[in-house]
């Protein structure tokens, strides 16, 4: 009994005293983590006269509202072709070559050019360079974040960048491969002009076309089967005449399970043939087509093209960890398995969060319909969910449904490489509208509207009512402070995320001298420095580390009382072994 009683004592003593440290030490006070170097919501330096509806070479051009609107000498130049159109216009446009569109021949006599030579280039953005320890040229998905690409874009005249000073990439060189428009029974002259140091090719996936072009050669890009593969330094010329307009896409089909994730797929759109159409060949960037089809504006008074894209940041960084191709070649077709990737990065045409709001915006007024041309290009299933609206799905794959299977829903499921058009219509009926406001749109799969995992991110955009916009399109949000999120700090993980918003306590924002476990596996993997007034501690000090520490020792006492007998006969044996030795 007495036994019992002392080791109850020695338990419930320790226990008392862990526990008692515990209660008198007050919680830690929430730190103010500051804020880095903010952007503004909109710093483009886009001159505000590209946001307006304009004539320009005789293209009309509809007013566009976001951030980073297009350059309006870029459209005309894309719907008239480079020939057509003056000197001046060539020079005021983002660097085009003049011979990237050259469209002639009304072979149908209808007021439109029906032979259309279109010419592409393969550039890298975000690459090594051998001269300094940064990516060149830059183009940032979202605050501080440069993944590589590889991307096909409109032939240029100039340089990757913007200009001898800066490592910006130039405007046509950027996320997604842009969208090529063409008119149905257009004879289409495809040419692929490989600047990159890798093979590539050109697949027109769902577009009409021959397996053999007129001059014997391979048409649908795949080395196996159709035609070797474009080398470094060569070029290639893609023939075809659809005869089926809808919403299709390309891709290169060499080592697709990398060359498309790096960026080498865009959407290809086969409008339907109409008198004096003359269509927007390229949509850089995708998002608004700012000179819509004849067919589409028999129906719609606005259109959208929206490309959805994932990102293995570990596959994207391959490119940038040498200047060598046999080093990266080996990388890339060798050591990387994607069977093992995870998508890190969700992109809507190029960009994630915040920066899809600079230019990925569906902006609209009541009672209007909106034609969007969706491409999943993820490798996994998309979700697209509209807020506030329940939208129509018209085409499959390029291939309008039937009138009584066009169901109307707010989420549309879509396979990789799949594309979808949807109707939307802003008539406040409860149905098709909610009415005026400023309604989210994103995929609906969780991982997709987080960045490397912080939320919210990835690819949500919005549907703005444009009286809910400012002049330099802004959203008039009615929410929390975006600002967090135009920092690069907060994508490296230091700003806590409700830290403005809570109570006077601060009872959502960073705790004191505590640190987790997250922050500090962060901290030695990625050399992310802790926040100010972030610092580890003993947590010895913190009240449910003590009240830990008491338990075990109880448990400890606890078990010594069970098992006394056994302790105290092998003390005994103990004691009798070292008395004989002396």
């Amino acid at each position: 009994m007495q036994t019992r009683s002392l080791v109850f004592l020695f338990g419930s003593a320790l226990l008392s005293l862990s526990t008692g440290a515990g209660a008198v030490t007050s919680p830690p006070p929430s730190a103010k983590v500051q804020l880095g170097q903010a952007e503004p919501f909109c710093n483009s330096g886009v001159p505000s006269e590209w946001r307006k509806a304009q004539v320009i070479e005789g293209v009309n051009i509809q007013e566009s509202r976001v951030c980073n609107a297009d350059n309006p000498a870029d459209i005309a130049a894309f719907v008239k072709g480079t020939n057509n159109i003056s000197m001046q216009t060539i020079m005021d446009t983002s660097s085009l070559a003049a011979d990237a569109i050259t469209k002639t021949n009304d072979m149908d006599g209808d007021g439109d050019p029906d032979h259309i030579i279109i010419k592409v280039e393969i550039m890298e953005v975000n690459g090594h360079s051998p001269d300094f320890a940064g990516v060149v040229p830059t183009f940032d998905i979202a605050p501080g974040i440069q993944p590589s690409f590889w991307v096909f874009a409109p032939k240029t005249r100039d340089m990757s960048t913007r200009s001898f000073a800066s490592v910006e990439a130039n405007p046509m060189l950027r996320m997604p491969s842009a969208p090529i428009r063409v008119e149905q029974g257009d004879v289409v002259w495809l040419v692929v002009e490989n600047t990159h140091y890798f093979p590539h090719s050109i697949h027109l996936h769902g577009v009409d076309h021959p397996f053999m072009d007129h001059g014997g050669e391979g048409n649908d890009g795949v080395g196996q089967t159709s035609q070797m593969d474009i080398m470094p330094g060569q070029s290639k010329t893609y023939v075809i005449r659809p005869r089926q307009p809808g919403t299709m896409y390309y891709h290169c089909h060499v080592q697709p399970h990398t060359h498309i994730p790096m960026g080498l797929a865009g959407m290809f759109i086969v409008e339907e043939n109409r008198p004096n159409n003359w269509v927007q060949t390229f949509n850089v960037g995708a998002g608004q087509v700012r000179h819509p089809s004849v067919a589409v504006l028999e129906k719609f008074s606005q259109e959208y093209d929206l490309h959805y894209q994932s990102v293995d940041k570990d596959l994207h960084k391959l490119p940038q960890a040498a200047n060598d191709p046999r080093l990266i070649a080996r990388a890339m077709n060798q050591e990387y398995d994607i069977t093992d990737a995870t998508d890190d990065y969700f992109l809507l045409n190029g960009r994630s969060f915040p920066y899809t709001l600079r230019e990925s915006l569906i902006t609209v007024n009541p009672n209007e319909k909106i034609k969007l041309r969706i491409l999943n290009g993820h490798t996994e299933t998309l979700a697209l969910h509209t807020h506030g609206h329940k939208a129509t799905e018209t085409h499959y794959d390029g291939v309008e449904q039937n009138p009584s299977a066009q169901v109307t829903r707010d989420v549309y499921m879509m396979a990789p490489a799949q594309r979808l058009d949807l109707s939307i219509n802003t008539t406040d009926d409860g149905l098709h509208s909610f009415g005026s406001g400023i309604w989210m749109f994103h995929d609906h799969v969780e991982r997709s509207f987080t960045t490397d995992g912080m939320g919210e991110g990835g690819s949500i955009s919005l549907i703005v009512y444009k009286s809910y916009l400012d002049e330099n399109g802004t959203p008039k949000t009615h929410g929390m402070d975006l600002t967090p999120y135009f920092t690069k700090e907060f994508w490296e993980r230091k700003i806590p995320v409700w830290q403005d918003w809570a109570d006077d306590w601060g009872s959502l924002a960073e705790p004191a001298g505590i640190q987790t476990a997250a922050a500090a596996s962060v901290t030695g993997t990625t050399g992310v420095k802790s926040a100010p007034d972030v610092v580890a501690t003993d947590t010895s000090s913190n009240p449910l580390g003590s009240l830990f520490n008491g338990l075990l020792f109880g448990i400890a006492g606890y078990v010594l009382y069970l098992y006394r007998e056994r302790v105290l006969a092998v003390i005994n044996q103990l004691a009798s072994q070292a008395k004989g030795k002396h």
